[in-house]
């Protein structure tokens, strides 16, 4: 079931609205047939209902936007400007503090007058077993000695001949429990304790080296029977960013890769009951909902919404930055990294550390907007903190305390103090509960909050803590609950998404080439220089090889015209090794988009290649159309152009062998150490500084592979089966 099928459901106060409809939107008993009480004006009231004599398809399109000094106009929710983006959210969300559970409020009561059921996702993990490798001593220095070595002791140990000198390290041992929708869960734990690995494994982003046991369900459905990282956002404590790129624009990108879920199909179906039961929605929140739903726009009103709900209003259109560029704060850019997922669609988060950097007021702000929207549209969400201020921390309804890859507990705040009361330790007035729960299970802290002063203190281990907790009220009621298998008929369809990517494949190919543009022009001093540093060797080349000393009467003029010609080509191919520094320094936000599913690799490599074949052709023109005649090569335009088409695709190898070197390499200090040396290689055997006849039988390979040795010959057939060079061997 999909498309907007899943939308359609049965509506008992009318009986059957549509012959056929699912019954998956389920209706409550909510009276859909009252009228909006909102006084109306003749002029809005008559384009109205122009609006709603549209069929589903044009109306989802069209909106209703008053004025501020009175009057209505009808607007396109697909193309809307600027200023039409922010009169709608200052309408809606005046003060982000103190308006947003408002504004979210009306969405919520525009669902359910006509009775729909927002998905929800229950997600349930059982006797979760995380174990991992990692090299010890000498072993772990990546050095080239230890690569190879590596390779033949793997060998040896799949056959059995040697034993693994890796050690193993046990990250999650045995660890289940619920993260129920509507509720807010906050995973607290000592560093080390395992809380990136348990979100990652629920969020199915797990690395797959890692030895994995155990399942996690989301409604009772398998990770198989769904995609993982598009139904659930993952947000990482690491901040990958491309720095010249605004804030708008990089979560702009984001949400125009997502894509928009299910949005619209529960948007027509929703727009569809309303007009069968005769309800006017409020006209704000119509036209921003109709936008929201809207594919494929380059500015959505979604990311204008998240940079309010975060504060990233104010830095909107400031540069990220990196270590060269100046940009926003280290606070803001954390905060970009949670608003990348946030104007997606996924209905669950898992949010690692994304309090680093910020202050108590703005993890504040930001956990009660999350709060907001978890409660009202029922979402799920488990948020890492490192060291909560109290008030945020009253803010969460659940806690899992995770210590030594145990979970020493799981369930509603308000009874995390009593668990380890009835233990023996009691959390100080003045003291923090979220301080005092990382605190308990350490060795050096924990004997400072035992109450029982009458009797003698013992250490209480993190899995004496796990075994009371299943005898605790609590855990009896998770484990009672755990042993109830979900019913997947009960799961919303549009809960789980099962396509791979959020929009079409020619979508993603748009945005990632108007990225690439945009890119290009923030860089484009470096193109530039190019330019002008082939411009300057040009002339400096021009000086050395003029026409009227070069001789064509000898060997040895054969052999400065073949020089010049392989000058002219090294030259053209090393224009092209700024593309090195520029691919390793978008490596990480590429490897990070491409596995949250932001798109296809091929996507993104091939706006990199076509962009740059403009600059090409003009960097290839500099140096051909100033040296060709200048050097006095074969005077015919026909070679001219043919020493061009030749350059122009040497040029193109070039950005293509250096941008597999930077993505082999993966960092500049491997990329220059061994791309130099596969240059070296190249170079070599490329059949001019050793001539086919020298290079050894076991080396010939090489030869057949270089591509300089194509580019060569072609570059000397062209030159030298010229006229000018068949007069001379007449001549001879």
């Amino acid at each position: 079931m999909e498309g907007g099928d899943i939308y359609k459901a049965s509506n008992s106060l009318r009986g059957s609205l549509r012959a056929g409809s699912s019954s998956v939107w389920r209706n409550s008993a909510v009276d859909v047939f009252s009228r909006s009480s909102r006084d109306e004006d003749d002029e809005e009231a008559l384009k109205w209902a122009a609006l709603e004599k549209l069929p589903t398809v044009a109306r989802l399109k069209k909106g209703i936007l008053t004025g501020s000094q009175g009057g209505a106009d009808e607007i396109d929710v697909s193309n809307l400007g600027w200023q039409e983006r922010r009169t709608i959210l200052e309408r809606l969300v005046p003060v982000a503090e103190e308006d947003n559970e408002r504004f979210l409020l009306k969405l919520k009561d525009r669902i359910n007058r006509v009775g729909i059921d927002l998905p929800t996702i229950e997600v349930r993990f059982q006797n979760l077993n995380i174990e991992g490798e990692a090299f010890v001593g000498t072993n772990a220095l990546p050095s080239v000695l230890n690569f190879i070595t590596g390779i033949f002791e793997n060998f040896l140990i799949d056959m059995g001949i040697l034993s693994s000198r890796k050690k193993k390290l046990t990250i999650l041992k045995d660890v289940s429990g619920i993260i129920k929708p509507g509720r807010m869960a906050l995973l607290l734990g000592p560093p080390s304790s395992g809380k990136t690995t348990l979100l990652l494994a629920l969020s199915g982003k797990l690395d797959p080296a890692l030895k994995f046991s155990g399942t996690v369900t989301y409604n009772g459905h398998s990770m198989n029977e769904f995609v993982p990282q598009r139904t659930a956002a993952y947000i990482s404590q690491h901040d990958l960013h491309l720095g010249e790129m605004t804030v708008r624009e990089t979560l702009a990108f984001s949400a125009r890769c997502q894509g928009v879920g299910a949005r619209y199909d529960m948007l027509a179906e929703l727009s569809r009951r309303e007009k069968e039961a005769n309800i006017k929605p409020d006209p704000d929140v119509d036209v921003f909902m109709k936008a929201a739903a809207t594919e494929g726009q380059e500015a959505n009103v979604i990311t204008d919404y998240i940079l309010k709900i975060l504060g990233l209003d104010v830095c909107a259109d400031t540069m990220v930055g990196n270590e060269m560029l100046r940009g926003i704060s280290g606070g803001q850019r954390k905060r970009v990294t949670t608003g990348e997922m946030l104007v997606g669609p996924a209905r669950a988060l898992f949010m690692d550390e994304i309090s680093t950097g910020l202050d108590s007021s703005t993890t504040f702000q930001i956990v009660n907007s999350l709060k907001q929207t978890v409660h009202i549209l029922n979402g799920t969400a488990v948020i890492s903190l490192l060291q909560p201020a109290p008030e945020t921390y009253d803010l969460f309804d659940d806690i899992i305390l995770l210590s030594d890859g145990v979970i020493v507990y799981q369930g509603p705040r308000e009874h995390v103090v009593s668990f380890f009361e009835s233990m023996g330790f009691r959390c100080p007035e003045r003291k923090g509960v979220a301080d005092f729960l990382q605190e308990v299970t350490s060795r050096k802290d924990q004997m400072q909050y035992w109450v029982h002063r009458d009797q003698p203190y013992r250490f209480i281990t993190v899995n004496e803590f796990s075994e009371a907790f299943q005898s605790f009220h609590v855990g009896m009621k998770i484990g009672d609950e755990l042993r109830t298998p979900s019913e997947k008929a009960k799961s919303h369809p549009a809960a789980l998404t099962t396509r791979k990517y959020g929009v079409g494949k020619w979508e993603l190919l748009k945005a990632c080439i108007a990225r690439e543009f945009l890119l290009m022009k923030r860089n484009s001093f470096v193109y530039i220089f190019k330019c002008m540093q082939l411009t300057t060797m040009a002339i400096i080349t021009m000086t050395l090889f003029l026409r009227t000393e070069m001789h064509k009467d000898s060997v040895r003029g054969g052999v400065i015209y073949m020089g010049v010609l392989f000058f002219g080509m090294t030259t053209i191919m090393f224009n092209g090794m700024a593309e090195l520094s520029m691919t390793i320094s978008k490596l990480p936000v590429f490897y990070k988009q491409r596995d949250l599913l932001f798109f296809p690799p091929w996507t993104y490599a091939l706006p990199a290649w076509i962009l740059k074949i403009p600059i090409t052709f003009l960097e290839v023109s500099i140096w051909v159309f100033l040296t060709y005649y200048v050097i006095g090569f074969d005077p015919n335009v026909e070679r001219l152009f043919r020493q061009y088409l030749i350059l122009v695709l040497i040029n193109q190898m070039a950005s293509g062998l250096f941008r597999s070197i930077a993505a082999v390499g993966r960092n500049m200090i491997v990329a220059n150490t061994f791309g130099s040396f596969a240059l070296l290689v190249l170079f070599a055997l490329g059949g001019f500084v050793l001539s086919r006849e020298d290079i050894k039988g076991w080396w010939i390979w090489g030869y057949w592979i270089s591509p300089l040795m194509y580019g060569q010959n072609a570059l000397m057939a062209n030159e030298f089966l010229g006229n000018q060079w068949r007069r001379v061997m007449l001549l001879k």
